[in-house]
């Protein structure tokens, strides 16, 4: 044992290192797998500690990467803040009465003008549960009427967030209002009198990021709205030290698992750097984050490969330092159930309790990855918070629709990649499951809305109103941001064959024409009908073809136009263009598709010979079957 406790490697280069990689790559350098993010970091596949930037030596101190505070999760474990979903008050008395007895640890639910109709209900509710355990709340444009129902209870006991972030409202609605903000600032003012323990100015970052925003954009865009919130509240009146401590950011955490860590702890290097440029203490620099998992990486279809999704989003939460946690349902697209919603719940529990991450204090500290990735991160971010601040801060970069077209040019990029499938999506765009069942009905999504009226005068009994935006003065129209998931697109072409299938009969097919035997054909005809899965269209083979009859004969008795090749390119040559040239005499009016892409000498033969076009690893998937898809359609209303 005394040998092996001494034993001891030699130390390796980074020479060393690329020499032994690039043995097993076969003659191709290190630096070919390099990869770049749509944060345009390029990734390295090795890190060595030159990389390493020295980093804070503790948490909960210098810069904040590792965290706010000096033990983690030990002394401040993450609060399991999972939304709850409800018809009437009564379900959500019940339901949060429940979640809390199986694990949940703060009160959290989503906000419904479903409130307003009950007052007595939901004050009843608030005292019940709102004095033993902290509140998770987004509370979008009801925050001084939540506030207003726990005017009686113990206000010293009261701890978590009720916020509100106008601007992420504004950004939704596609207004600006300063009458709105500037009755905001009121209700902050007398809340922060009232509730000493409570936080109520709320960053909520989700907003963009649920519309294809980069980690950088969503670090900026953080940076700038809490500065823009500072500025506000203190010509209100109101002292750095009143403010700080009312402060909350709440992020989307998506699906590039490192990349999130990362923005975690640079957006704590960042809001450090603002406030202690602001002249806080260090009691007063710590960030305070509500995570929950992003909606812009879920499907509708093969919903239960969500439940893989939200877990590695949340794991990237925890281990990025959150206080509070949220993780969407494997359904919650659709409306979820008492099922998925306590499958979510459990999720955390599991990293908490089977996972054991609840004992953890930065577990990502000293990685040479994650360290030097979040360095990189939060100067990019930085950058883009200056280029926000230089054209006239967040307001005006919403009102000129810069900071939509920023969004818009990532989000097209994600798009892009999905369309081509260059990022997979599980179920979607890959591995298609055409036989299962979804929801013909979405969950409908309830418009953000707003009250306007001050916390001081409610606490004076004062009944609230509900106000649109559009029913204020001094309102400036802007481009909205609307939610959107990356997956929709596929999910429009699969309803469309839904549809094609109900007014012609079957389910929308391609026929393939398999030349050769099957270890010839078998590995194009499998991309094949992968490739045409994702527009809800299916692929029927023929049996082995080798001479132009048997191929004239699949297609007279295949009632579709659409046929696609597959074969060898040994097939191709010897018997594909004969049999070719054959069915588009024969059948001048079906439409020829050949899987894989030919040699360019050959491609301009086979496109004279009929063929539409080449189907391939690098093809445009989301535009074929568009494509595909609208042929049938027109010929289904024919039919019809």
């Amino acid at each position: 044992m005394e040998d092996l406790r001494n034993q001891s490697f030699p130390s390796k280069t980074k020479l060393d290192w690329n020499t032994k990689a690039e043995e097993s790559l076969k003659g191709k350098s290190v630096e070919s797998l390099q990869s770049p993010t749509y944060e345009n970091i390029v990734l390295k596949p090795l890190y060595f500690k030159g990389n390493q930037k020295t980093p804070s030596e503790y948490p909960g101190e210098s810069d904040f990467r590792r965290g706010t505070y000096p033990l983690g999760y030990v002394k401040n474990d993450w609060k399991v803040a999972q939304r709850t979903s409800f018809s009437t008050i009564n379900e959500l008395r019940e339901k949060l009465t429940s979640a809390v007895s199986k694990g949940q640890t703060a009160i959290s639910f989503e906000i419904s003008k479903t409130l307003f109709e009950s007052d007595a209900d939901i004050s009843s509710l608030f005292m019940d549960l709102a004095e033993k355990y902290p509140i998770a709340i987004d509370s979008k444009g009801m925050q001084a009427f939540l506030l207003s129902k726990l005017s009686g209870a113990n206000h010293e006991k009261i701890s978590g967030y009720i916020g509100s972030d106008p601007i992420s409202l504004f950004s939704e609605e596609g207004i600006l209002s300063e009458e709105y903000l500037q009755a905001w600032s009121e209700t902050i003012k007398a809340a922060a009198e009232i509730f000493p323990n409570l936080r109520t100015i709320l960053i909520n970052i989700s907003t963009y990021q649920n519309n294809g925003a980069n980690a950088v954009q969503e670090l900026g865009i953080a940076a700038a709205t809490g500065v823009f919130y500072l500025q506000q509240l203190f010509e209100s009146g109101m002292e750095l030290e009143e403010i700080l401590p009312k402060m909350i950011f709440q992020f989307s955490i998506g699906s590039n698992f490192f990349m999130e860590i990362a923005k975690l702890r640079a957006a704590r290097i960042i809001w450090s750097k603002i406030t202690e440029a602001y002249g806080a203490g260090n009691a007063n620099r710590g960030m305070e984050i509500a995570a929950e998992t992003s909606t812009f990486t879920k499907t509708i279809y093969d919903p239960h490969v969500n439940l893989l999704r939200a877990g590695n989003e949340a794991f990237a939460a925890v281990i990025g330092g959150i206080q509070y946690l949220h993780v969407g349902a494997f359904d919650e697209i659709t409306g979820s159930n008492s099922f998925s919603e306590r499958i979510s719940r459990n999720t955390q529990l599991i990293l908490k309790e089977e996972a054991h991450l609840k004992n953890i204090i930065d577990p990502a500290g000293g990685s040479w990855y994650i360290e030097e990735l979040t360095t990189e991160l939060a100067e990019k971010a930085w950058e883009f918070f200056q280029q926000i601040e230089t054209n006239g801060g967040i307001l005006e970069t919403l009102q000129t629709g810069w900071l939509q077209n920023e969004i818009a040019i990532v989000r097209n990029k994600r798009m892009q990649d999905s369309f081509t499938r260059k990022q997979s999506i599980i179920g979607t765009n890959v591995y298609a499951n055409l036989d299962e069942t979804v929801p013909t009905v979405q969950k409908e999504q309830e418009s953000a809305f707003l009250v306007t009226d001050a916390l001081k005068d409610l606490v004076n009994g004062k009944k609230p109103q509900i106000l649109q935006l559009k029913d204020l003065d001094s309102n400036i129209l802007i481009e909205p941001l609307a939610k959107k998931r990356l997956a929709e697109p596929y999910e429009g072409l699969r309803k469309k064959a839904k549809e094609i299938e109900e007014r012609s009969g079957p389910t929308p097919f391609i026929g393939m024409i398999c030349l050769g035997e099957i270890k010839q054909y078998k590995a194009r005809f499998d991309f094949m009908r992968g490739f045409v899965s994702a527009g809800g269209i299916k692929a029927i083979g023929s049996e082995a073809i080798f001479t132009k009859e048997q191929a004239e004969n699949f297609v007279t008795n295949q009632k579709t136009q659409h046929f696609c090749l597959c074969g060898h390119n040994d097939q191709y040559e010897t018997i594909g263009n004969e049999i070719l040239k054959s069915l588009k005499a024969k059948f001048p009016d079906r439409v020829f598709y050949l899987a894989g892409l030919p040699e360019k000498d050959q491609q301009s033969q086979w496109k004279h010979e009929g063929i539409e076009e080449f189907i391939h690893v690098k093809s445009h998937c989301f535009e074929t079957l568009s494509t595909i898809l609208s042929e049938m359609e027109v010929k289904a209303d024919a039919k019809a």
